[in-house]
């Protein structure tokens, strides 16, 4: 991966949109059972009878999926990503059914260079994840590590 967007070239407010994760029902399962083996994510009938109404994706698997469309992102664009240090505020707004198709928008916040690291640095950013209907299902903050092209 070649890096050409290095924490000098992002700017607070900018705003990138982007992700195409289609939920599949086999895969909602296969997380539920390894991390999160409740029965409204595993079984369609005692899901039927949850408040959800139907089979849902575990929360933490709806974070993993939005992962794996950051993580692709970063990697088309060249961003110079170097991990991060933590998220806040996480929000399960809306439930994730399989059929449902998630997109992802940051949101630049703020910005800082790290005064123990200088090649890096920190990024307060704002994350949504939506559904097909581009209704909210998912929020949180996040601070990313970015490299700086010059320390």
């Amino acid at each position: 991966m070649a890096q050409g967007v290095f924490f000098e070239d992002i700017e607070v407010g900018r705003i990138d949109r982007f992700g195409h994760y289609e939920v599949r029902r086999e895969e909602v399962i296969d997380f539920a059972s390894k991390y999160d083996p409740q029965p409204f994510h595993l079984d369609d009938e005692a899901a039927a009878k949850s408040h959800f109404g139907r089979l849902a994706a575990s929360g933490w698997h709806t974070g993993a999926m939005s992962m794996a469309m950051m993580a692709k992102f970063f990697a088309d664009v060249g961003y110079a990503s170097m991990g991060g240090a933590g998220l806040d505020q996480l929000r399960w707004v809306k439930p994730v059914y399989p059929g449902d198709t998630l997109t992802m928008e940051i949101e630049v916040k703020a910005k800082r260079r790290s005064k123990s690291r200088p090649e890096m640095g920190l990024l307060d950013q704002h994350f949504t994840v939506r559904n097909q209907h581009d209704e909210v299902v998912m929020t949180y903050v996040a601070t990313g590590l970015v490299k700086v092209r010059e320390p």
